[in-house]
């Protein structure tokens, strides 16, 4: 899933109007300015197959008010053909967005699933993941993400 992507310009995401801009790299993000505060949760995920038992992943979630509209879903290394860390940038709008109704046009697709579950759909050129989240796990990052935007 090791891929940088990016929507052709004008293409948005749904209801927050967002570009939906996602990039996987294989490389650490640059570290933030003294300044600006992070925001780090892990989080269970569930990778969703045509396997009738999920299998339950460790995810980390990041955000720093470096850059406050961009959110990070980081996978574990055992999850990419290149045995590194997998990880996604995109619009923190079209995560809180796709809480409410299926939102994203381009590498990154967010709908709620029931009242409980989200799922995050990641396309790449390897091909395409489809992960379940919590609900209350996001909202709960997503909170913390606007408390340290606040305080700043």
């Amino acid at each position: 899933m090791s891929a940088t992507a990016e929507n052709p310009p004008g293409r948005t995401a749904g209801a927050a109007g967002a570009t939906a801009t996602a990039t996987a790299t294989a490389t650490a993000p640059p570290a933030p300015p003294a300044s600006a505060q992070a925001v780090e949760m892990r989080v269970r995920a569930r990778v969703i197959s045509d396997d009738p038992l999920y299998r339950a992943i460790p995810v980390a979630l990041r955000f720093t008010s470096a850059e406050p509209l961009a959110v990070r879903v980081v996978f574990p290394a055992e999850l990419s053909p290149e045995d590194t860390d997998n990880e996604w940038v995109f619009p923190r709008a079209l995560l809180e967005a796709g809480l409410l109704a299926p939102t994203g046009t381009g590498d990154v697709r967010v709908w709620p699933c029931g009242r409980v579950q989200a799922v995050v759909e990641f396309h790449s050129p390897e091909g395409v993941a489809v992960i379940q989240f919590d609900i209350a796990a996001l909202r709960r990052f997503l909170r913390r993400t606007y408390a340290v935007t606040a305080t700043r």
